[in-house]
């Protein structure tokens, strides 16, 4: 058996370091936050009543009054936090573990009727894994694929540890997962921003398929991606990847959240307000200069945007969901900075991706003079990632306005206390709607 099979179902809570004990619960809290935040946007609503009206089933729906059958509450609980881009990331990816992962230990962790801490257990093993299964397919496949790709994998191993699969079953999960996974390609999302966006629900209900076709007898093609990349999965329970996760303060992609920084900053340091600026110039790496929908219709195209949420920035001072929908997308001046913003490609920026973000901002003031800031990285990498308050500070932000103050501390609270009980003490909070 391999190690990445072994280890699916032999981590222990007690073998894990302090700190990565608390990441998850971080991890965990922040994938919530975002949920609540997303649960008002059109492919919210859209695939949870997908999901409960034709997909019906007995598995509750994330922060809804339905049910839905096992695979499609879990899509739809991946959508729902994929819908709103402010979810944690991994940057060897190039995507996001926890959003496909977590649907598949809902439902799997309701069904088992597993403890707190058994379900805390297989989120951090869930990381691991998905790290390394992410990191074998960008290694070994050229085109770029979404998360839900490789997420389809790391769902199904969270499954079949919360089930109890035989090794055999994990393995034909796996196979099951990594054969039918959504190979889709990440890029065209980002020249045509939609409700597809990153693949993570579609991940999520493919992995949780694959858990119950391997229960019972069904077979699948070995995963490549564990079984035939030794070289990605060392360092199991000693390198902590779930340590290596970064946050997002803003809910966009995070190759605009270093160009968005660089216009905050010179917006401070020279004190300016929108009205000063003719222009706003930005030099970043590829990918970045590829979310170029400078005039977005929907809040997926202000999200999977590089020009827009720098305008934003500028016009407002902040970024919040509130600035992604509805009448900010009509806003006169936050339109003529973002229509104006001029892109360029820079080598070095180039070179250091993704491992690293960077950008450089220009903004060419009305009087004439033109204001240059340095290089700048998106903040909360886990280089130096958010302080407990800052972190707590976001979830309230997202939670508290969807589900009132007392209801998202109860959350908060539950999640804190997780290991000590069951996972009901959370999921009572969670499976009713706002």
């Amino acid at each position: 058996m391999s190690d990445a099979l072994t280890f699916i179902h032999t981590l222990r809570w007690d073998d894990l370091p302090r700190r990565v004990q608390a990441q998850a619960k971080r991890c965990l809290r922040d994938l919530i936050g975002v949920a609540t935040g997303g649960l008002g946007t059109d492919l919210s609503r859209i695939i949870r009543d997908h999901a409960a009206e034709d997909l019906p089933g007995t598995a509750p729906m994330l922060f809804d009054n339905r049910a839905a059958a096992p695979a499609a509450a879990a899509m739809a609980a991946g959508m729902t936090i994929d819908s709103l881009d402010g979810h944690d990331g991994y940057n060897p990816s190039k995507g996001h573990i926890g959003c496909p992962l977590l649907p598949a230990l809902l439902v799997f962790g309701h069904q088992a009727q597993v403890s707190g801490q058994a379900f805390l257990t297989a989120l951090v093993m869930g990381y691991e894994f998905g790290a390394r299964a992410a990191e074998a397919q960008h290694a070994t496949c050229p085109d770029y694929h979404t998360s839900g790709s490789w997420g389809a994998v790391t769902a199904a191993a969270g499954g079949a540890r919360l089930l109890g699969l035989s090794a055999e079953q994990t393995r034909q999960a796996l196979g099951i997962a990594e054969y039918h996974g959504p190979r889709s390609q990440m890029m065209r999302c980002i020249d045509w921003p939609t409700m597809v966006k990153d693949g993570s629900g579609w991940g999520a209900m493919c992995g949780v398929s694959a858990v119950q076709l391997a229960r019972r007898g069904f077979t699948g093609a070995p995963a490549i991606t564990v079984e035939q990349a030794p070289q990605v999965w060392t360092g199991l329970g000693e390198d902590w990847r779930i340590l290596r996760q970064y946050f997002k303060p803003y809910p966009v992609c995070r190759w605009a959240q270093a160009p968005v920084e660089g216009v905050l900053a010179l917006r401070r340091a020279h004190g300016l307000t929108s009205g000063d600026v003719d222009r706003i110039e930005v030099e970043s790496f590829h990918e970045s200069i590829r979310l170029a929908t400078a005039r977005p219709r929907t809040t997926e195209e202000a999200q999977y945007s590089t020009s827009f949420p720098c305008a934003v920035a500028l016009v407002r001072g902040a970024l919040g969901p509130e600035d992604l929908d509805g009448d900010s997308l009509r806003d006169p001046e936050i339109l003529r900075l973002s229509e104006g913003l001029t892109m360029s490609e820079d080598a070095h920026a180039n070179a250091v991706f993704p491992g690293t973000r960077l950008a450089r901002v220009r903004l060419h003031l009305r009087d004439g003079r033109v204001v240059q800031g340095d290089w700048v990285q998106p903040r909360w990498d886990a280089e130096a990632p958010p302080t407990e308050e800052e972190l707590a500070g976001k979830y309230r932000a997202l939670a508290d306005p969807i589900l009132g103050p007392e209801r998202a501390r109860a959350i908060d609270k539950a999640i804190a206390q997780l290991e000590t009980g069951p996972l009901t003490a959370l999921t009572d909070l969670l499976y009713r709607a706002p």
